[in-house]
């Protein structure tokens, strides 16, 4: 227990973070109002650079890579496998006649010369029976200064199940077959012209068993089946639509998802989902908490009035939703997605990679196997500032795609919202053509861009940009430390529930 509290945080640090174990209950998320336009992005005549690394420095050189790199995600390094059977105090013995269940990813697939190759990915688990009492328990680790049964009755149903979603039991070695349906129901107008495939039905089975973790990610070449009234499968070459084939899991009922079979050119678009359609703060800890666990997903403002308007504006728009939330919690994701904003493919946090680059650098292996598996496709990426990966990931996706980045499109937090501290680096834009950008704080802004015509500024949106450090906490060196210290709690916190 010792080595793994020190690998958290160093011990000299423990009297701090005990002391702030009593937090007071946040209030529920409010937009606050835009600014004045010009106010969009600032400069700052400070070198936030060295601060940041002071306040890091001072929690250690073994603080989390998460937290180093600029704003930590909420959910990492979850218990999976034997930690959680520890955890619950069960055995494989134990989950013998528990059901085996899927969590299959909606897919995108590219055509080839030798058809259509879907990418199949997701994981297989089983759910343990865990009591209302225990996962109160467990659930009042993430809700940091609140305690569950204070909660609302439907925000304590939802941290419940979002606990249980948490501690399951991976299942390794294990043959996936997925059944293909063609019996998607899809409103074209609301979903970048989606249609049902008239073909493609058939079973596969993917290539590899699951990993040690659970995890499955293949591609599979589908076979060009008819319909039932003699459709077919359409060649990605010979059409603009983007089909659609509903995804089964054998031997299970809970392994459903769609898959997109999406043409070599047009325009894909990859949105991040937290503080872009959702309400998130999640440069807050204990409000990102609560939303992201608790409270019911919300809309950011009219956002989904923009992406409808996209949908239906925009021919054959494919919708791809990237978020670095691991795997184990993106149903939440995925249901609220499909509620709110246009159907499509997704990528989350897989629990297993095959190299560690891509463990530390999800969000660019995940960028660049779409942008491979789709060289002739254009893209428009959108995110907000207070992911630091983005900020540096996304114009370098610039450069090392040459025309394939259409449209990069940043929300700035910090312009509309106090409690985002962290300041983001604007310095890799210093090269790009501003109609290919756009830093932006209302859904409205958005409104008077020209995705397919290449024109992505909105010259009504004041800039401002100065190509370094922007935000706000500089000067304030107790706003951040506090910051910092709140999440460096958080995570001591999860370890001892996970050692006990």
């Amino acid at each position: 227990m010792a080595a793994l509290l020190h690998r958290l945080v160093p011990v000299w640090l423990l009297p701090l973070l005990v002391a702030r174990t009593i937090l007071a209950v946040p209030a529920h998320p409010m937009i606050t109002p835009a600014p004045d336009i010009r106010d969009r992005v600032a400069a700052r005549d400070f070198d936030p650079g060295n601060y940041i690394n002071s306040v890091l420095s001072g929690l250690g050189s073994d603080v989390s890579s998460y937290e180093a790199s600029g704003v930590p995600q909420f959910f990492q390094d979850f218990p999976s496998g034997t930690a959680v059977e520890s955890s619950l105090g069960i055995k494989d013995s134990d989950l013998a006649a528990t059901p085996t269940q899927v969590l299959n990813i909606p897919a995108y697939a590219n055509w080839t010369d030798d058809g259509w190759n879907v990418r199949v990915h997701g994981n297989v688990y089983k759910q343990p029976n865990i009591s209302e009492s225990k996962l109160n328990s467990l659930a009042n680790v993430f809700l940091v200064g609140t305690d569950i049964e204070d909660l609302p009755q439907a925000q304590q149903t939802q941290a419940r199940n979002l606990t249980a979603e948490i501690f399951v039991v991976q299942q390794g070695d294990v043959n996936v077959t997925v059944n293909f349906e063609n019996d998607v129901d899809v409103d074209p107008d609301a979903s970048g012209g989606v249609i049902n495939a008239k073909g493609g039905t058939q079973s596969l089975q993917l290539p590899y068993s699951t990993t040690v973790e659970g995890d499955f990610d293949a591609f599979i070449k589908l076979k060009n089946t008819t319909g039932p009234n003699g459709g077919h499968l359409m060649a990605g070459n010979a059409t603009s639509s983007i089909q659609a084939l509903n995804m089964y899991t054998n031997g299970t009922d809970t392994g459903n998802a769609t898959a997109y079979l999406v043409p070599p050119t047009g325009f894909t678009i990859i949105s991040d989902i937290d503080d872009i359609l959702r309400v998130t703060k999640i440069y807050d800890p204990k409000e990102g908490l609560l939303n992201s666990f608790a409270r019911a997903f919300t809309p950011w403002m009219n956002m989904p009035e923009i992406y409808a308007n996209w949908s239906a504006t925009i021919p054959n728009f494919h919708f791809h939703y990237l978020t670095t939330t691991p795997e184990q919690i993106t149903r939440n994701y995925m249901e609220f997605i499909y509620k709110t904003y246009p159907l499509g493919s997704f990528d989350t946090r897989p629990l297993n990679f095959s190299d560690v680059s891509a463990t530390l650098s999800i969000r660019r292996a995940l960028l660049d196997k779409i942008f491979q598996t789709f060289p002739e496709r254009k893209f428009v990426l959108v995110a907000d500032t207070s992911n630091s990966d983005v900020m540096k990931d996304y114009p370098q996706m610039v450069h090392d795609y040459p025309g394939q980045v259409q449209c990069i499109f940043l929300r700035n937090t910090t312009a509309t919202d106090s409690s985002d501290l962290f300041p983001y680096d604007t310095s890799g834009f210093k090269d790009i053509d501003q109609r290919q950008y756009m830093f932006f704080v209302t859904p409205d802004d958005l409104r008077d861009v020209d995705i397919v015509g290449g024109n992505c500024y909105n010259p009504a949106v004041v800039q401002n940009v100065t190509f370094g450090y922007q935000g706000r906490g500089f000067g304030n060196a107790g706003s951040l430390i506090k910051w910092n210290l709140s999440w460096s709690w958080f995570s001591v916190a999860v370890a001892m529930c996970l050692l006990f």
